[in-house]
């Protein structure tokens, strides 16, 4: 007996149910970016690896999928190369491409590379699976879909405000109560420069980025064995767990950072971004929480992250400024920022809580029951005119028994079946049955069009 086939671990296959799940997701999500001038691009599966090496910090390096070069590979190694077995290095050699590891790096690849075509400031989407060779559990998976937005060539806090107000409107519309938390790079730049560690931003950034997970013990471990001295992480202590309003942690650290001019500027940015959402009457709160770190390290101001408020799940959407990635590529002085909503984690949260409209999962809305080939013929005339009128129809394509097409349309869920025999030909109509109360009416097919558009 052959084996079962399978799949990686960390991806999944969509049954045609799901798929209606995710592209109601998807649509959601692409509806209110074009309400807000967003347009739609997409970029390769696969970049170059000298295009995402670097841009991810070291543990993003790390989980990055390498793509194994065609043709004699080995050519060009040498015997020690081979026997040293050193896989970083071997890589390097061999594999000259990688599956992209968000959409973010490819985007600002992209703005380099098509700058003569864009108009600035540039509004994009995009909806695209990624890869990272992550170790899988709930929630995290090392195929899914990000759904860009994304604003570059303008510094104005403006956009920030707008994508904040995104997000609201994307979670109000799937009914998910979510907290919108905030924070900023310049902030953390402050604190570390204020505590005496300015050089160890992006140790104490990748750590805090942690405290939800593994904990405030734990972190300052990390911090130690990164070389951070016991007076910095005793300093940093209190600045991280502020608590009190938005206003309230503001104000306190106007105080701690006073001394510290890039920590001060982010405040400032928090301050601006803060009291022009307090005017958008937004349905979800806004947090600012000084935890919040993002690890990677092409943020440069504002960083944003949603969490779910009624399911155990890591954040579901982030993202923020970045004011230098273009110049990697040798594109200098674009200011960019974006947001990232996780759809496989929206997808997750949305069964659990079982907030899918009955309208979005429904496929097929009514069934014609074929009982043989003058009754199709006919059944087919008025298929046309259904399907004309927007209404997803479909005819069974054998004269099966009755009992079995009956089983097909329960199994999909078709809410109408249409019945026609020889009777209801001679007079022109369709039997029409409610699968949801069993009432039966005979009609006309101007009156079945009119009754299944109710």
């Amino acid at each position: 007996m052959a084996a079962k086939p399978g799949i990686p671990k960390g991806t999944r296959d969509f049954s045609p149910v799901e798929m209606a799940k995710r592209n109601y997701i998807f649509n959601t999500i692409r509806n209110v970016y074009h309400l807000y001038g967003y347009q739609q691009i997409e970029t390769p599966s696969m970049e170059m690896l000298s295009t995402l090496m670097g841009k991810y910090g070291e543990e993003g390096d790390k989980l990055l999928f390498k793509i194994q070069n065609s043709g004699n590979y080995f050519s060009g190694l040498t015997d020690e190369e081979l026997l040293s077995r050193d896989a970083a290095k071997l890589a390097s050699k061999f594999c000259e491409k990688g599956l992209r590891y968000d959409l973010t790096v490819p985007f600002a690849r992209y703005v380099v590379m098509h700058r003569d075509e864009i108009t600035f400031p540039f509004k994009r989407y995009q909806i695209q699976p990624v890869w990272r060779a992550d170790r899988p559990q709930k929630g995290r998976y090392r195929e899914f879909y990000q759904c860009d937005a994304d604003v570059v060539g303008s510094d104005s806090l403006l956009n920030e405000v707008e994508l904040m107000q995104i997000i609201d409107q994307v979670f109000t519309q799937f009914g998910i109560r979510v907290c919108i938390k905030i924070n900023n790079r310049k902030i953390l730049s402050g604190i570390a420069e204020i505590i005496g560690e300015a050089d160890k931003i992006v140790d104490i950034t990748v750590a805090i980025d942690k405290l939800d997970k593994i904990g405030l013990e734990n972190v300052n471990k990390e911090l130690t064995e990164k070389g951070i001295s016991n007076e910095a992480i005793n300093m940093l202590q209190p600045i991280i767990l502020l608590s009190g309003t938005n206003a309230e942690k503001l104000s306190k650290l106007k105080e701690v950072l006073a001394a510290s001019e890039v920590g001060v500027k982010g405040v400032e940015e928090s301050e601006y971004i803060l009291a022009a959402l307090e005017n958008s009457n937004l349905q979800n709160e806004i947090e600012l929480d000084l935890t919040l770190a993002r690890g990677l390290n092409y943020y440069t101001g504002a960083i944003f992250e949603v969490k779910a408020l009624d399911v155990q799940i890591g954040s579901i959407t982030g993202g923020g400024r970045y004011d230098n990635l273009t110049g990697v590529f040798g594109m200098t002085g674009v200011s960019g920022v974006g947001i990232s909503f996780g759809a496989d984690r929206i997808f997750d949260v949305l069964n659990q809580l079982e907030l899918y409209p009955k309208e979005a999962v429904n496929g097929t809305q009514l069934f014609f029951v074929n009982f043989g080939e003058k009754e199709a013929a006919f059944a087919m005339t008025v298929l046309a005119k259904v399907r004309a009128a927007g209404i997803n129809a479909e005819l069974y394509p054998d004269s099966a028994k009755m009992k079995k097409q009956m089983s097909y349309a329960n199994a999909k869920n078709i809410p109408y079946v249409a019945i026609v025999g020889e009777n209801e030909m001679n007079e022109g109509k369709v039997m029409l049955k409610n699968m949801t109360t069993g009432e039966q009416s005979l009609l006309s097919p101007e009156a079945l069009l009119a009754r299944i558009a109710i």
